[in-house]
């Protein structure tokens, strides 16, 4: 009896601590950054002798899933994966417009002046940061969006 209650005392913190491992894990900060030049192969391995499955635009922003000497694994907001050179991309903050539509505001908040709207897939700079608010600026709209707009 005493055996069987210190195995399930055991399991029990195992199980705790993975779970908190993984929590632990799972709260650290995603690393994004973005490509740098126009038509980059995304690649569907670290190398150049693996196919190319897309090409990406400048700014494109992308999330580091891992890394394998200088090439990178990455994930777009679509959830698409693949493998990108590391000196194509940087830190430059950018973001993708993942809705159909969206207003851009004069200020952070839906109580500021509509200035323009934002399509699917436009790339944007993004700046501050303002609660749920994102200033974003393009060569035709500058202003704020909701976070939820926009990835990542």
């Amino acid at each position: 009896m005493k055996r069987s209650l210190v195995k399930k005392v055991f399991i029990t913190t195992v199980t705790a601590a993975a779970l908190l491992g993984a929590t632990v894990f799972s709260s650290s900060a995603a690393e994004f950054v973005s490509v740098t030049k126009d038509g980059v192969n995304l690649r569907s391995g670290p190398g150049t002798n693996y196919v190319a499955i897309y090409q990406l635009p400048v700014n494109y922003p992308v999330r580091v899933l891992s890394k394998k000497g200088q090439w990178m694994k990455i994930e777009d907001y679509e959830g698409d994966k693949g493998w990108i050179y590391d000196t194509l991309v940087s830190a430059s903050p950018y973001v993708i417009v993942k809705v159909k539509e969206g207003n851009v505001r004069s200020g952070p908040g839906t109580n500021n002046a509509k200035v323009g709207t934002v399509s699917k897939d436009v790339i944007l700079k993004r700046g501050n940061k303002e609660g749920d608010w994102v200033q974003v600026s393009h060569p035709e709209v500058k202003g704020w969006v909701h976070r939820t707009l926009v990835w990542p």
